[in-house]
This record gives C-alpha cells, sequence and structure tokens, in this order.
C-alpha cells in the first residue's frame, strides 16, 4: 500500500503465465553463459531477489558480434531485403511491445524501482513511438547529387557503418579505451548537473511543478535531472515554499501500487552515495528543506529531499547525485547567472522559466547545453535529437540528426564519355 512519508510494500504481481528469461540472447536463440556465471537481479523495493541472470564473458560478446557480422554481410537475408519491409519489422516489433505492454512495464518497475505509471507511460511509450518512427525513416534515408564540372556527375549514398554495440553505463571508460585503438566510431550519452533558470515573471507553480518533476523522477536516477534550480531574488522564497509543499505531497510506496509517485533507489550502492551526499549539503551550510532521510528499513527508499541556501562551491552544487535531490540557488541579474549556469564540466539539458519570450530565446542561446526547454521538462521526443555539450557526452540520439551516426557517407563520381 502507497502512503505519504512511509512504505508498506506489498508482494509484487506475479506473472506464473509470463516466462522471465534469464539467459542471453545471441542470433536469435536464448544461451547460458560460456563460463556459467551468474548475478543476481534484486527487487530494490523489497529486497527479494527476482532471479539470476547469466552474465556475458567475452566469449559470448564475441559470438554475438559474429552473428550480427553475419547478418550484414551481403549474402544474408537482412542484407538483401528492401528497405520498406525492414520498416515492416521495425513496426512488427513496436506491435509486439504494445501487447506485452502491461507485463514488460512491471518487469522493469519490479527491477529498477520505478513507479509502474512511469515504466507503462514514459517509458515503454517512448520505445514503441521510437520504433515506429525509425521504422518510417527505412526508405527516407536518401543521398544528394552535387554539380561538379560538365565532365563528371557525383552523388552520395548512405550505407551502414555495421555492427554497434550499446553499452550502459560506462561512457567515459569507452571513449578512453576508443581514443586508443582504432578510430572506432563512438557516441556518448553522459552524465549532467542540469541548470534550470527560474525568473520572477514566469507561472511559479509551473516551473514548481515542472523542475520536480525534473529533479525527482525515477527517483532522481536520470541524466536529465533538473539538479540546479536558479530562481530569481524576489520570488525565491515563495518558489522554496511551493517547492516543499510539493515535495511533500509526493507518494512513496509500492512502485507497483499505481497511487505510488516515488519509488527505491536502484541499488545499496547508489543508495549509499546519495546519503553520504544529503550529508555533505547540510555539513557545507545548505539548508535542508524537506526530505533527507532513509524511509524504512525493507527497501532503498530516499524520501524526496529539496535543500534551498545552495552556493556553487558545495558537493551537492557540484556533483551528479543521481538521487531525489532538489538544489535550489537564488540569484540576482541575467549576466550573473548565465554564468552560474554554464559554470559546470556537463551541458546536457537545460530549462528556463519566464513570460518573456524574447528572453527565452536569448538565454537559450547563451546556456552550453544540447537541449533547452522553455516553461517544461523533460519534454523528450523521438523526432528531436538529444546529446551533450562539453564532459555530457558526444553525437545525438533519435531525430533524423541520429542517423548521421549509424551511416557512412560515399561519394560516387562517374566519368562523362559524351559532352554535349
Amino acid at each position: 500500500m502507497a502512503t505519504n512519508g512511509k512504505v508498506s510494500v506489498r508482494n509484487s504481481m506475479r506473472f506464473k503465465s509470463d516466462p522471465i528469461f534469464p539467459q542471453l540472447f545471441i542470433n536469435n536463440e536464448w544461451h547460458i553463459s560460456s563460463k556459467g556465471r551468474t548475478f543476481p537481479t534484486v527487487n530494490p523495493a523489497t529486497g527479494v531477489k527476482i532471479c539470476d541472470i547469466q552474465e556475458a564473458d567475452k566469449a559470448d560478446v564475441d559470438k554475438a558480434v559474429e552473428a550480427a557480422k553475419a547478418a550484414g554481410e551481403r549474402s544474408a537475408p537482412w542484407r538483401k531485403m528492401d528497405v520498406s519491409s525492414r520498416g515492416r519489422l521495425l513496426h512488427k516489433l513496436a506491435d509486439l511491445i504494445e501487447r506485452d505492454r502491461v507485463f514488460l512495464a512491471t518487469l522493469e518497475t519490479m527491477d529498477t524501482g520505478k513507479p509502474f505509471l512511469q515504466s507503462f507511460f514514459i517509458d515503454l511509450d517512448g520505445s514503441i513511438k521510437t520504433l515506429r518512427y525509425y521504422a518510417g525513416w527505412t526508405d527516407k534515408i536518401h543521398g544528394k547529387t552535387m554539380p561538379v564540372d560538365d565532365s563528371f556527375m557525383s552523388f552520395t549514398k548512405h550505407e551502414p557503418v555495421g555492427v554497434c554495440g550499446a553499452i550502459i553505463p560506462v561512457g567515459q571508460l569507452i571513449k578512453e579505451t576508443a581514443a586508443r585503438s582504432n578510430l572506432k566510431r563512438v557516441t556518448l550519452e553522459l552524465g549532467g548537473k542540469n541548470p534550470c533558470i527560474v525568473f520572477a515573471d514566469s507561472d511559479l507553480r509551473l516551473a514548481v511543478e515542472e523542475t520536480q518533476k525534473g529533479a525527482f523522477y525515477n527517483q532522481g536516477q536520470c541524466c536529465t535531472a533538473a539538479s540546479r534550480v536558479f530562481v530569481e531574488e524576489s520570488v525565491y522564497e515563495e518558489f522554496v515554499r511551493l517547492s516543499v509543499a510539493s515535495a511533500k505531497s509526493l507518494v512513496t510506496g509500492d512502485p507497483l501500487d499505481p497511487r505510488t509517485s516515488h519509488g527505491p533507489q536502484i541499488d545499496r550502492k547508489q543508495f549509499d552515495k546519495i546519503m553520504q551526499l544529503i550529508e555533505s549539503g547540510k555539513k557545507e551550510g545548505a539548508l535542508l528543506e524537506c526530505g533527507g532521510r532513509a524511509v524504512d528499513d525493507t527497501g532503498l527508499f530516499i524520501q524526496p529531499t529539496v535543500f534551498s541556501g545552495v552556493k556553487d562551491h558545495m558537493r551537492i552544487a557540484k556533483e551528479e547525485i543521481f538521487g531525489p535531490v532538489q538544489c535550489i540557488f537564488s540569484f540576482k541579474c541575467l549576466p550573473e547567472v548565465i554564468d552560474r549556469a554554464n559554470s559546470t564540466k556537463y551541458g546536457l539539458v537545460a530549462a528556463v522559466f519566464t513570460k518573456d519570450m524574447d528572453r527565452a530565446l536569448s538565454v537559450s542561446s547563451a546556456l552550453e547545453a544540447g537541449t533547452v526547454w522553455v516553461n517544461c521538462y523533460n519534454a523528450l521526443h523521438a523526432q528531436t535529437p538529444f546529446g551533450g555539450y562539453k564532459m555530457s557526452g558526444n553525437g545525438r540520439e533519435l531525430g533524423e540528426y541520429a542517423l548521421a551516426e549509424y551511416t557512412e557517407v560515399k561519394a560516387i563520381t562517374i566519368k562523362l564519355s559524351n559532352n554535349l
């Protein structure tokens, strides 16, 4: 049962008719790992083990890469398949995910602690929409013709890069390894210490709602977390008051209960790191307005936490917390807040809250971030590119821009024999 401030976790849902496959999926088959090693996955809300997962070794990864290479050979059925048929297969995958949406959302919630409604309406919905978006692109990746001199004709075509690996969450290590190797192409979506700027003319209740959505979504375990909120001095106290009231209204409890809006952290290591950073905030002089404590002993729950009076030199202002901690700063003037917002090694996302669209556009241009939201937060769409500046990553995901990361551009030039 979900409660406000206290957790009572029911027995997790069980889908006895739906199997869970903890094996490795390679070349369209389920496999036991080459060395037989496994690792447990635990429900962070209850501490109960869900199952043991097969742990892939180098030999397993090599086998998967070879299978992917074989699928990309010119004689392979996938390579020979016409592009429209590939799009239909992506639509079919989206249909299957939609069919099993409740089951998949439940597994995600049991595995990560994310509230079920977030898994169902955000994660699964986003996955389905992204597959359908790129299904529409399969027959629309066009080359160009280029004007050259009269004796030649040149055109381009886009060809697949080949086997791509998606690895989470050691992006910086991948970047360093790739730099030492053979120029492998790497795209990275890394961390963030994302600034939100709230001007006095903004809709204050909207700004509170959206910045807290950014701060507490998935218990703050999100690269886009709204972890630095800069509020203009004249409305600072009111913003803090409304933020505290909003944080206290969040319902902490069983993530499978639809009334729950705040679940547990994903594991003990992350839980301990967050609690240490909360303690550092208190020791360095920030004012703990609410939260800051573990909720109970059975799960990895941390109360939604709000700090006011945060200064730029504090650890909670500089380090990516990856937890349910909202840090609220004050500012006096526009040049000051732009400098402070950009004073970080990260540059993933940012937000601006104001009714003045001229100011919104000028501030958006000045912020060093790959995405800037105006009067909203976490507004992610399959059509819109996503990625970061500085240490927040390389390249872009989503939208047409992402296609460039997975294709090579080939220029073909033909000598014309008959000149008119």
